[in-house]
């Protein structure tokens, strides 16, 4: 009997992240070159952590309500 077996992602490319959000590649490279989003580097393939792309995602939306609370209306 063969049983579906989930596996759950556990890293993305930027190139990926790219993709899936929208975000231009080269903003993610130098979001990742601030340190901002935390990259793991294996040689030269540079990956994110889903852990750590989920907290930079929430991050980046409560500063852009900051933001907003700030400016004048």
């Amino acid at each position: 009997m063969q049983e579906n077996v989930t596996i759950s992602r556990i890293a993305w490319s930027l190139a990926e992240i790219s993709g899936a959000t929208g975000l231009s590649l080269g903003f993610l490279r130098n979001e990742a070159r601030s340190g901002k989003l935390p990259v793991k580097r294996f040689g030269r393939r540079v990956l994110v952590l889903a852990e750590d792309l989920h907290q930079y995602l929430a991050r980046s939306s409560q500063d852009d309500k900051k933001a907003e609370k700030l400016e004048p209306q």
